[in-house]
């Protein structure tokens, strides 16, 4: 089962991604925090993470740089999900090696989509 790490600081909005995902056939990990983010991805070696910007601990943006400079993570693929729509918000998430920014609120069928199409094109994608 394809696995997918969601990290964001809001618990309600933490579980409506994650029952989303689950109900699309998903395994989903949970982090709270991006540094919580980085050691579940490091440990657990999901197919795909998505993270908030904002986040207490360390940003979003700072725990994609962290899981791109590891070797172990580096073939991750990330997603931004964030309020934060501005194009200088969305072109930070991309420098730091994101391969999508998806901004909050989001539609659930287009999430599930959108994530399914991410992991199709890094060769993650499995029949869930």
């Amino acid at each position: 089962m394809t696995r997918i790490l969601v990290a964001e600081d809001e618990k309600d909005i933490r579980e409506l991604i994650a029952f989303t995902l689950r109900f699309a056939g998903f395994d989903v990990l949970m982090a709270t925090n991006g540094a919580e983010a980085v050691e579940v991805a490091k440990a657990e070696k999901p197919d795909l993470v998505i993270l908030d910007v904002r986040m207490p601990k360390m940003s979003g943006y700072e725990a994609c740089r962290q899981l791109k400079e590891n070797p172990q993570t580096a073939s991750l693929p990330v997603v931004f999900l964030s309020a934060k729509g501005q194009d200088s918000e969305i072109q930070q998430g991309l420098a730091s090696g994101a391969e999508e920014y998806i901004l909050k609120p989001f539609a659930p069928d287009e999430l599930i989509q959108q994530v399914r199409d991410i992991l199709n094109r890094s060769g993650r994608g499995k029949p869930a």
